[in-house]
């Protein structure tokens, strides 16, 4: 889990998700052409997303390699977003009931 986090606390990575979230697939050229970064780089992100767990390649046909997302990828991070959520406004919900408790 806290790969996942790791390579959606970058913001180009998180442009690549979007990415792949709108369009299904892509490829190192088609993000390389959206992005304000070289090809080299692309491909470094595309690595830190694939050794987190969220992409992987696509059946493609040809030599050009298109990636997509890993389905359940984003799951245990989720349910640790829900749980911490949880805790939290449990937590905020006894500190109002104490502050507003008369005396």
């Amino acid at each position: 889990m806290g790969r996942v986090f790791a390579a959606l606390a970058d913001p180009t990575r998180r442009q690549m998700v979007q990415a792949l979230l709108r369009d299904r697939t892509t490829t190192v050229p088609a993000l390389t052409a959206t992005l304000p970064i070289t090809r080299q780089a692309v491909a470094k992100h595309i690595s830190m997303l694939d050794s987190a767990g969220l992409i992987e390649r696509a059946p493609a046909s040809g030599r050009e390699v298109s990636y997509r997302l890993r389905s359940g990828a984003l799951g245990p991070a989720a349910a640790w977003i829900r749980d911490a959520e949880s805790a939290w406004d449990e937590r905020l919900a006894r500190l109002k009931d104490a502050v507003e408790r008369p005396v």
